[in-house]
């Protein structure tokens, strides 16, 4: 089931033994299209630091209690590798994150989540192959890391290939593997325009220098797209 990233900002996160704080926003990477993190505001506890979730350690997301169940303790947040809030996320980073939870590397595989097409939680026995292979070489895959926020790139223009569409307004994602696979589109006026969905499969780029995401669409195509459904009376 698809379900609007926008409208998850402000859901509280529940560790395994309390609150850890409320969704801040979303990373996610632009090879795949897939949230790779979640990013908490955990107020006053971990202020000083960045603290990003994995989908590994969510259950499915649920926004009928406006929670997202975190298996994990609050412990095991407050030790796990610190970031500076102002630093992006770095390769480097990554692997010491996945490696102390024990988590398999996303980007090493050939399914949506590495070894498998959904973050599955599971109990280690034994390390994973990559891992065996890392221990034994040194890695000499060190991709560059392509994540994007969800917030900043709200608002982003929609650029076709004979003119803009329409900015960008909303994200739609499936609650199973966190895979986004529409873009909601607010075409014409910024108040009194249509919005519509276009597929992730037709985007070419993402330009942080021009706010701007590329699409292998006309103007009209874009325009003319299915209409994004109004959310339900009572939803936030």
């Amino acid at each position: 089931m698809l379900q609007s990233v926008q409208q998850f900002y402000g859901d509280k996160l529940g560790a395994s033994d309390g609150e850890i704080g409320r969704v801040k926003d979303f990373y996610f990477d632009d090879q795949n299209w897939v949230v790779r993190y979640v990013v908490a505001d955990t107020g006053s506890w971990l202020s000083e630091r960045k603290v990003l979730i994995s989908p590994h350690a969510l259950g499915r997301p649920d926004r009928t209690g406006r929670l997202l169940v975190v298996n994990l303790t609050r412990q095991q947040i407050e030790r796990s590798p610190s970031m500076e809030s102002h630093k992006p996320v770095s390769r480097q980073y990554e692997e010491e994150y996945h490696r102390y939870y024990g988590w398999p590397y996303y980007w090493q595989g050939e399914r949506l989540w590495g070894l498998s097409g959904f973050p599955v939680l599971e109990s280690r026995s034994q390390p994973f192959p990559t891992e065996q292979a890392r221990t034994a070489a040194p890695s000499r895959d060190r991709a560059d890391v392509h994540l994007w926020s969800t917030r900043a790139v709200q608002g982003y223009h929609l650029e076709a290939r004979d003119g803009t569409i329409g900015h960008i307004c909303d994200f739609m994602m499936d609650d199973q593997n966190w895979a986004i696979s529409q873009l909601v589109i607010k075409t014409g006026h910024r108040f009194s325009g249509r919005e519509v969905q276009i597929p992730t499969s037709e985007v070419q780029r993402i330009s942080y220098e021009k706010s701007t995401v590329y699409v292998n669409l006309t103007q009209a195509a874009g325009e003319q797209s299915a209409a994004h459904p109004a959310a339900p009376a009572g939803v936030v």
